[in-house]
């Protein structure tokens, strides 16, 4: 009878009972083959993304360059709609005068700024031997310093040596960012030509390309949603065009004219610079601020502290009162989520991670919140780890 019962026991021991609120065997096999298959598409995604960067950047440049013309063709346009005479104007002709006028302005203003740009190129180029000599003069008055106040010296040997390292990686830095922009600016010189015709014809046949995808979709419900995700992503990229063009010529205008107010060197150079590397979120604006710092400093501690404080102002203002009136509808981003959507993007691609961080991100918060919408979804993991009998039980109260 006992040999019977510990039979008994050992072969229900053998057996799991699961709550039936748990998750079922499926749902978890489900989840284990949703992980998996992710990791692999991310990888075939990333190595795609390395062979073909160079391509899929140009195409980006391209789509930016549509959307910062397509106001322009529709503002030509305009007229000619709101008495029906769109014949005498079709949508080819009014990208030419686009161009035209664009062109035409960026030739006019290049011919007037090139020659005191080059200027003031030359001044600083020319300024740096004294710039190291500042840089030693002030070395040493530190060391007269050490010694008027008796430190030890191998304390004042380890500063100098902290100093030094410093000043030769900011220099090496520098030196390399120059020289690579320098370098990309040469190799990619061609992109000039390529961009805009590119962009012509995204302008020109954007109805063709929208409905082309909407035909891969079923009617119905699918088509409905893949359209109303097109139009989401379109209000997104404009918004941050849009958003990114005018704090260029925004924040260029008033850091040349504070610039030329602090009576700094260089101000035009560093105010076009400041309004070029806008266009790169968080590391364009910094480091303009070390730039226009440091020359500050080399003449008087006052100035540099008179730019810091500027430069400060105009960030607070421009990020938190002015940057949100810009975009409008078109991005929301946490803060925090912007932040590491650019450090990301640095880590994964560079300066060109950099550029496409926040609208890379910000289109994919829109993919995500449009799967949502259509599937009616609470979250993706509680999706894949509802059970049989929620399901039901949800049916059942539907």
């Amino acid at each position: 009878m006992a040999e019977k019962r510990i039979r008994e026991m050992k072969h229900t021991a053998r057996r799991v009972f699961l709550d039936s609120s748990s998750p079922s065997t499926q749902s978890i096999l489900r989840v284990v083959l949703v992980v998996f298959l992710g990791i692999l598409l991310v990888g075939l995604f990333g190595a795609m993304l390395y062979w073909l960067k160079s391509l899929i950047f140009l195409l980006i440049l391209a789509i930016f360059f549509a959307y910062l013309i397509n106001p322009l063709v529709s503002l030509i346009r305009k007229p000619f709609k709101n008495r029906h005479l769109e014949k005498f104007m079709p949508r080819s002709l009014a990208i030419v005068l686009a161009y035209l006028i664009v062109f035409t302005v960026l030739g006019i203003s290049i011919s007037y700024l090139a020659p005191r740009i080059a200027e003031q190129t030359r001044q600083l180029t020319s300024n740096v031997p004294a710039y190291s000599n500042s840089i030693q003069t002030w070395v040493k008055g530190v060391n007269n310093r050490f010694e008027r106040y008796k430190i030890p010296d191998e304390i004042q040997e380890e500063v100098n040596k902290k100093i030094g390292g410093y000043l030769s990686e900011f220099g090496e830095t520098l030196t390399t960012f120059v020289g690579g922009l320098v370098i990309n600016i040469v190799t990619y010189l061609p992109w000039l030509v390529l961009v805009p015709v590119i962009s012509f014809f995204f302008l020109k046949d954007v109805n063709l390309f929208r409905i082309s995808l909407l035909r891969l979709f079923p009617t119905g419900l699918w088509r409905a949603r893949a359209e109303s995700f097109l139009e989401d992503v379109n209000t997104t990229l404009a918004a941050y065009t849009r958003a990114q063009l005018i704090s260029c010529f925004l924040i260029g205008a008033i850091c040349t004219s504070g610039f030329y107010l602090l009576d700094l060197n260089y101000a035009l150079l560093l105010g076009i610079l400041a309004g070029i590397l806008e266009f790169i979120p968080l590391i364009g604006p910094l480091i303009i601020a070390l730039t226009a710092i440091t020359i500050g400093a080399f003449y008087s501690p006052w100035q540099a502290l008179y730019v810091g404080i500027f430069l400060l102002v105009l960030r607070l203002i421009h990020d938190y009162v002015t940057y949100p009136r810009i975009v409008r509808e078109g991005i929301h981003l946490h803060p925090l989520a912007i932040v590491l959507s650019v450090l990301a993007g640095e880590q994964i691609a560079g300066i060109t991670g950099v550029f496409l961080s926040i609208p890379v991100v910000a289109l994919i918060t829109v993919l995500v919140k449009h799967i949502r919408e259509h599937r009616g979804s609470r979250g993706l993991v509680a999706d894949l780890l509802e059970t049989e009998r929620e399901k039901s039980e949800e049916i059942t109260l539907a």
